[in-house]
């Protein structure tokens, strides 16, 4: 058993304002650069990629079409397994992978296509590991390759991406969602981030046997990530799904059956909370066994509203599940830096997966 106070994943759920704050005048300055390589190269088409937390960045940084470039968010493990269907070799086309290690066996393999059948396609890479694939690997083609390398603090110990996957995902946002003063922006970021912490830590409700995550827009990628991070950590025994805001109501809703937990991610956009907040208040008067939760403004159940922009106010809401997860963990008696540590079916960094050669 872990304390939560002892464990590395409590003391980088912690560190995340920081690193925010600390990194964000290098990030400006890098981030600029990376623009103005992006639009001098004439890229049309970006594609997020990662695989799990990896690619649930992606599916948040989607939303962050600026101009005409088109967004998609691919998760490696697709890529490696269908190459053909998720890309084509076309210059025009820009592929972002972040990777917290960066060594992952998708990762690698994505990287093996690249060259191989896809070797005219630009690639930015965004990873929290200096001595990974993707921080030290050059491409074999003609597309060119800019890496976008990480603070070391952000190269989770834990088996649970947390600061990796806030900081990749705010620096992708600067690279393709910009503000005009990013280093004020990720300040009051971190601000509210401080604020929050010890508020959800006090509301931790008791381990629901299910938890359900609703968001909308790139509020849905946020509550991917979270209904993993509950999962993960705490290894298996609280079963998590999510699910879009209104795509709950066909189908999905019957994953209630008792006592649950449903944490509905309210938009911060005006037209899109209204829908969000009409699903909360029909699962609390069709399921009155479960608990509702809304994360949202100062008329939520949380306030974690910041900047007004969902895809930027992101972390805030992922920071509810991290918490909640890890006192979860040390409730049911868990390494919460390796939940699987005795199981030895999961690891931090998936690794050993046949790779197959493509013809």
């Amino acid at each position: 058993m872990t304390l939560a106070a002892d464990s590395e994943t409590w003391s980088e759920i912690h560190a995340q304002p920081g690193i925010w704050s600390n990194w964000a005048p290098e990030l400006a300055s890098q981030t600029d650069e990376l623009r103005r390589w992006i639009a001098d190269a004439g890229y049309e088409e970006i594609i997020f990629a990662g695989a799990g937390t990896s690619a649930f960045i992606g599916e948040i940084a989607a939303f962050a079409a600026e101009g005409n470039l088109r967004l998609r968010a691919v998760p490696t493990t697709d890529i490696v397994s269908n190459p053909r269907e998720c890309l084509r070799d076309d210059p025009r086309l820009l592929v972002v992978q972040f990777g917290r290690s960066g060594d992952s066996s998708e990762t690698v393999g994505t990287l093996d296509l690249l060259d191989g059948l896809f070797p005219s396609v630009g690639r930015l890479h965004i990873t929290c590991n200096p001595g990974g694939a993707l921080a030290t690997r050059a491409p074999a083609g003609t597309g060119e390759q800019r890496v976008l390398l990480l603070p070391e603090a952000t190269h989770d110990k834990g088996f649970a991406m947390t600061s990796s996957f806030s900081t990749m995902l705010l620096s992708a946002l600067a690279c393709f969602a910009p503000r005009n003063i990013l280093v004020e922006a990720l300040g009051k970021l971190a601000a509210k981030a401080e604020q929050l912490m010890p508020q959800i830590d006090a509301m931790t409700p008791p381990r629901p046997e299910r938890i359900v995550f609703l968001g909308s827009g790139a509020l849905k990628g946020a509550s991917h990530e979270a209904a993993l991070k509950v999962l993960e950590l705490t290894a298996g025994e609280t079963v998590s799904s999510h699910e879009g805001t209104l795509g709950f109501r066909h189908g999905p809703k019957s994953v209630i059956t008792g006592a649950d937990l449903v944490v509905v991610m309210i938009h911060p956009d005006a037209h899109t909370k209204l829908y969000d907040n009409d699903v909360a208040t029909e699962i609390r008067a069709q399921f009155p066994k479960a608990r509702v939760i809304t994360l949202g403004d100062d008329v939520a159940d949380l306030d974690v509203s910041c900047l007004g922009d969902a895809r930027w106010d992101a972390p805030l809401y992922v920071l509810v599940a991290q918490i909640w997860a890890v006192r979860w963990a040390e409730a049911l008696g868990l390494n919460i830096d390796n939940p699987f540590v005795d199981m030895g079916n999961l690891s931090r960094v998936v690794t050993g997966v046949k790779l197959y050669p493509a013809a």
